[in-house]
């Protein structure tokens, strides 16, 4: 891997007025600030926004902050630094952002699978790469089948972002009608044919999630059948996605907040300004709630499935508001000639939609339906 994303190693600095179109600053959640040990938040930010869409240097990136933040998984006493980490990334550079995000997110379901007494170990570290391919599609169906040599995987899976470039992936797949099942699977083997044609987003442009089609791929199981929806980790691995959207909404923000301090606002202007601010900060400090929720053991189980729903819809929305304010602020002038804030939007708008709006609203009323028993959760 070398040193360039050796992050215990780089010279970090503190980014000036000078050079603030160059680099990018550090997020933190629950503080405006940082502190004196926030050095390597800091090196992070700028090697993410240095990565600008470049998904090979993107993957890198994955590889350092992976070994970086070893054993610094959602309930690790460090969910707060990880989701510091994944918002500092998305702030900068959300392509960077989806990468990291994946790639963690695999790492920390391997280590709750070896943790969980079903002793499997899949081997996680090595320069590989990795993505979370659980998506479900009309018309598409991946199915597990037990074979003398082992599990292999036949079908298609839909939504498998970046299949063509990792090395490695977690992809759920049917054991049966109504059980599904995680499984590890070496993406480089023989019987794997991934669909990019089809890719014609504006937004992540460099990160295709077409269809992928298995056929007679060996698999290494993870968990029991329902064990990848049914750990605490589901919620909490949401939640980290929700922090990405987030460090997204945050550098849409700094433009409208660079862009106010460089001519006298107008009170429009400052209405805008302020109105990013408190949307911010609340679902900042939502998040922020969330990681302590999440390492103290009371974000499991039902509890754990609402706070995800709350966190994200909460999240999802700040994004989309902070889009249209960004827009009603700023006019059309960085959208058409500021090259950074236009990509950033586009792919804001796009990563969002994994949030299902109405659909994910109904969810959650459902959840609060199930288990209030009768008792008003506010």
């Amino acid at each position: 891997m070398g040193d360039k994303y050796g992050l215990g190693r780089v010279r970090c600095h503190v980014v000036s007025e000078s050079n603030a179109a160059n680099t990018s600053e550090p997020v933190r959640l629950a503080r405006s600030t940082l502190d004196a040990g926030d050095k390597d938040l800091r090196a992070v930010a700028d090697h993410a926004f240095q990565v600008n869409g470049n998904t090979q240097e993107a993957l890198r990136l994955a590889i350092a902050l992976g070994v970086r933040l070893d054993g610094a998984g959602p309930g690790s006493g460090r969910t707060e630094r990880l989701f510091d980490t994944l918002a500092t990334v998305a702030a900068a550079d959300l392509t960077v952002a989806r990468v990291v995000e994946a790639h963690l997110d695999a790492l920390s379901i391997l280590e709750q699978a070896a943790e969980s007494g079903s002793g499997i170990h899949v081997e996680s570290g090595n320069g590989r790469t990795w993505g979370v391919f659980a998506a479900e599609g009309r018309g598409t169906r991946l199915e597990a089948r037990q074979t003398e040599s082992g599990w292999r995987l036949d079908g298609v899976k839909p939504w498998c972002s970046l299949a063509g470039a990792l090395s490695h992936a977690l992809v759920t797949a049917h054991t049966s009608e109504t059980t599904r099942r995680l499984f590890a699977v070496d993406l480089r083997v023989p019987g794997i044919t991934v669909s990019d044609g089809s890719w014609v987003a504006r937004g992540l442009a460099s990160l295709p999630s077409g269809p992928v089609d298995f056929r007679g791929v060996p698999a290494v199981p993870v968990g029991a059948d329902g064990w990848y929806l049914d750990r605490p980790g589901f919620a909490w691995g949401g939640i980290g996605v929700a922090a990405c959207w987030w460090g997204g909404a945050v550098g849409v923000a700094r433009r409208v907040y660079r862009e106010a301090g460089e001519r006298t606002p107008d009170q429009v202007s400052l209405a805008h300004l302020g109105a990013i601010d408190m949307l911010l900060t609340a679902s900042g400090q939502a998040l922020a709630a969330a990681a302590s929720a999440i390492d103290d053991g009371t974000a499991t189980g039902t509890l754990g499935a609402v706070r995800a729903a709350r966190v994200r819809g909460i999240v999802a929305r700040t994004a989309e508001q902070v889009i249209e304010r960004a827009g009603h602020a700023l006019g059309p002038e960085p959208l058409a000639f500021d090259a950074r804030h236009a990509q950033r939007v586009a792919d804001l708008q796009l990563y969002i939609r994994q949030h299902h709006a109405e659909r994910d609203e109904a969810r959650l009323g459902a959840l609060l339906l199930d288990g209030a028993r009768g008792v008003s959760p506010w």
